[in-house]
């Protein structure tokens, strides 16, 4: 279980990009609901809808042109970055490189050629570059991507079901909901990190791990959300 970091320190700045989708959103809430000093960047096609707080700055770019937004990322020490599609088969695969992994990796080089010193990535449980599968393979070879930047720490998070409150995107997502949490008893030991996790406890959790401390690359499944929002809980 990680520890808070107990030094003194100014705000805490973090930028975000995704903060208009379902896990950058509950991050961004917990965020501002932290009674710690913190500030806020959004960066996004859109805004997010948000009651007003002046430690809360938003601004629409183009998230695939780092040109867009570079001179917005001076003076924050992290990042978050839930920016992903979300459904996949929807798309073609070049669309859907060009946002999961080309527009992830420059955002992840613009913070890293400002100074941010730690990067959370939402990702995907089974990410790898060598897999078979299309979409962990294009997760797996941005890991390695982002690794390879070098950041002072880098959090990889990697989920397995994400579960919202509503079905967003029909029949489908609307059994999956239904039948994953009921799954959660027979995934015990090395499979827990298969489990459904909330999305509100999953966005609490990059948003808790933020104020942790650590080094070098982590990957997070989910004990490790768990740990971080509800610690002690079995």
């Amino acid at each position: 279980m990680k520890s808070a970091d107990p030094s003194p320190r100014n705000a805490r700045s973090v930028v975000m990009l995704g903060a208009t989708g379902a896990v950058g959103g509950a991050a961004l809430s917990a965020l501002l609901a932290s009674t710690e000093r913190v500030r806020v960047t959004t960066l996004g096609r859109g805004l997010v809808s948000q009651p007003a707080d002046s430690r809360l700055s938003q601004h629409v770019v183009d998230v695939a042109d780092p040109s867009a937004y570079a001179t917005l990322l001076a003076g924050h020490d992290s990042a978050i970055c839930t920016l992903g599609v979300g459904q996949p088969s929807k798309i073609s695969r070049e669309a859907f490189v060009r946002i999961d992994k080309d527009a992830v990796l420059a955002f992840a080089t613009a913070c890293k050629q400002a100074g941010v010193r730690h990067f959370e990535l939402l990702g995907s449980l089974g990410s790898d570059p060598a897999s078979r599968s299309f979409f962990l393979r294009t997760k797996g070879e941005l890991q390695a991507a982002l690794v390879a930047l070098g950041f002072e720490r880098l959090s990889l998070f990697q989920p397995s079901m994400i579960l919202t409150p509503s079905n967003r995107y029909g029949l489908a997502q609307a059994i999956t909901l239904a039948v994953w949490p009921k799954l959660n008893f027979v995934l015990q030991g090395r499979l827990q990190s298969a489990r459904g996790i909330p999305v509100e406890v999953l966005g609490a959790a990059m948003a808790h791990n933020l104020r942790t401390t650590g080094r070098g690359v982590e990957r997070l499944t989910w004990r490790d959300f768990m740990d971080l929002v509800h610690p002690g809980q079995p």
